[in-house]
This record gives C-alpha cells, sequence and structure tokens, in this order.
C-alpha cells in the first residue's frame, strides 16, 4: 500500500448491485414456477417496485446510521493512540474540559421551556439542570471534535445504497459520454412536476460539467395525460431528424401544446422538416419503442414521474438541487475511493 503520510481507514465495500433484491436469494433462480413457468425475483419489481424500494432504502439507512457510528469510535481511537491515552482521557482533555459551566440564566430558561414536564421548584433541581445542559453541550462538542478529525484521517466510505441497473438510450443522453455519474430520468412530456424539475437537471449538468451526463427515457402516464405518449413518440421523430434534446426541452417549456398540431408546429420552429415529422408522428412507428421504456421502468420500480436513477440510486419526484447534489456527491466519492482502493493494491 502507498505512503501517504497519514492513518488510513478503510471501510468494507458493500454493494447492492443489480436489482434491489435480497443478497441472500440468487436473482437468477426462480421463486416460483406456473406451468412450468419460471417467477424470478427481479420480476416481483413490476409489482411491487416501488415497496421494495422503500424496504431496501430503510435496510441502507440503518447500516449508514450504524456505519458513521463506527467510524466515529475509529476515528477517536485512532487519535488516541497517537497521543497515548484513552478515548475517554482524551475526550476530557480536547473537550470536556473546555465545556463552561451553564450560567443560573442559562439553566433557568431551559427549565421553563419544558416547565410542563416538571412539577418541583427550579431552586430545587437547579444543579440537575445544569448538569442535564453541560452533558448535552458535552456530547454535541464530541460528535463536533470527533467529526473534525476527517481533516486528519482519510475516511473512504464504500457503503452504497440499493442500485437498480437500468440501461439508458446513448441517442437521448446530455452531457459528457465519459462522465461517471449518469442521471436517468423517466419522466412525462405533460407531467408538470417533470416540468419543473428541468432547469435543476440542467444547472447540475452546468455545477457537474464532465462529472455528471443525463439520460432520459419515456413513461407517459396515459391514464391522466391524455397527449403524453404522442409527445413522447414526438421526441422520437425529432431524434431522427438529430434535434431530441431541442424538441424535448421545447415540450416542456410549453406543455399546454402538446397535441398533435401544436407538435407539428413546434417541429417546424426548431427547424425540423414539417412533412417528415407529421408523418412520422403519424405512422406511429415509435410506438413500441415508447412501450419499450414503459417496461424497463416498470420493471425497475417506476410508477410515478418524475422519477431518477443516478449511477442506480433512486430518486423520486421533483426534487430540490441539494437532494441531487447529496446522491451525486456520494457517487462521485464512491467512484473516487473505489480507484483509490484499486490503485493501492
Amino acid at each position: 500500500m502507498k505512503n501517504y503520510g497519514f492513518h488510513m481507514i478503510f471501510v468494507s465495500a458493500l454493494i447492492l448491485g443489480g436489482l434491489p433484491v435480497s443478497s441472500a436469494q440468487d436473482s437468477q433462480k426462480p421463486v416460483a414456477t406456473v406451468g412450468g413457468q419460471p417467477i424470478y425475483e427481479q420480476d416481483l419489481m413490476s409489482v411491487a417496485g416501488p415497496n421494495l424500494l422503500e424496504l431496501r432504502q430503510q435496510e441502507f439507512k440503518v447500516k449508514s446510521d450504524a456505519l458513521n457510528q463506527l467510524i466515529r469510535k475509529k476515528l477517536i481511537e485512532v487519535e488516541a493512540k497517537k497521543k497515548g491515552l484513552t478515548t475517554e482521557e482524551l475526550f476530557k482533555q480536547e473537550v470536556d474540559s473546555k465545556i463552561a459551566e451553564p450560567s443560573d440564566d442559562e439553566a433557568k430558561g431551559y427549565y421553563l421551556a419544558v416547565k410542563s414536564a416538571n412539577t418541583l421548584p427550579f431552586d430545587e433541581i437547579k444543579s440537575q439542570v445544569k448538569q442535564l445542559l453541560k452533558n448535552s453541550e458535552i456530547q454535541q462538542a464530541r460528535e463536533k471534535y470527533t467529526d473534525s478529525l476527517r481533516d486528519k484521517t482519510q475516511v473512504s466510505t464504500l457503503l452504497q445504497p440499493p442500485s437498480v441497473q437500468v440501461a439508458s438510450d446513448p441517442a437521448r443522453m446530455k452531457g459528457s459520454a465519459d462522465a461517471p455519474v449518469t442521471i436517468l430520468e423517466f419522466g412525462d412530456f405533460q407531467c408538470p412536476f417533470c416540468g419543473k424539475v428541468q432547469p435543476v437537471l440542467q444547472d447540475l449538468l452546468d455545477r457537474y460539467k464532465g462529472k455528471v451526463k443525463l439520460a432520459y427515457r419515456d413513461f407517459p402516464l396515459s391514464q391522466i395525460h391524455q397527449h403524453a405518449e404522442m409527445a413522447a413518440e414526438a421526441s422520437r421523430c425529432a431524434l431522427n431528424q438529430g434535434k431530441y434534446w431541442e424538441m424535448h426541452d421545447a415540450m416542456f417549456a410549453d406543455q399546454v401544446k402538446l397535441d398533435k398540431a401544436d407538435l407539428v408546429k413546434t417541429a417546424a420552429s426548431l427547424g425540423i422538416d414539417q412533412d417528415s415529422f407529421e408523418s412520422c408522428l403519424k405512422s406511429g412507428k415509435y410506438k413500441a419503442m415508447v412501450e419499450e421504456d414503459i417496461e424497463a421502468g416498470s420493471h425497475a420500480g417506476v410508477n410515478a414521474t418524475p422519477t431518477f436513477f443516478i449511477n442506480g440510486e433512486f430518486l423520486g419526484g421533483a426534487q430540490s438541487e441539494a437532494d441531487f447534489v447529496t446522491i451525486i456527491d456520494r457517487q462521485l466519492a464512491a467512484a473516487t475511493a473505489k480507484n483509490s482502493v484499486l490503485a493501492s493494491r
């Protein structure tokens, strides 16, 4: 292993690859057979996908919280060993000794804030209230101190959330092809929430230029959006003339103009050959391809739009840029950590 001149903590990798199913079950073996026809665990996604995703996400949160506790414990142990102290001695020296005693006013303020839970007069429990406040402050300060040790110790967290492997279409991709993070959107051109999130996605591409690419697949909710499927087919007709993203952006920019006549007008305004486009739209030649996207989404657990898979990590709904950033940064860090581990071997 290379000598970097500082302590290194490597957390064992747990990557839930493929569809988010139980690791105890071999996904290549059927979970049932009907008249000799097998049903595989991955087939459950088309029926119970959202529920399975939620379970795996809950499992990841529990593991992530436990991992963070263990990382803090390791950080303190490493620092204590460097100074020839026990962890408790280190805490007392670096944290506890620097916490001042709460004032009478602070204690009185806390007492009044929770007075409904007390029946004893303040003067009788003042010392206990002060100790409670000090213990709370010490605990917060200890956590803050422990987290500050990350600046001295390299922590590579390889624990990954459930991952759903869904193929994207290179022809409907924006951004550098070599970008390590892919945001795959399953969307509906008539869905207002899909329209709302488009500026956020563009901001992310600008913010992570060269590191993030955007892919799109169709998931028209035809039961509630009567023009959604035709709009999806229209995007394919525009793709056929090299104007996919222009048509994509134009339809999301004005979602009330998605009937056939408006789609033809929009295409013409983008420099798309009107006759060819109209003929393409009328033929329904891309209907089957749109259905393929819907089927792929259903098998991945998609049941609403927009739904995103960021390097396979699920994110549902028109979320804020901060929500995307959290996952993108995690995926970038995971890629960096993985490369570091491989390079050190």
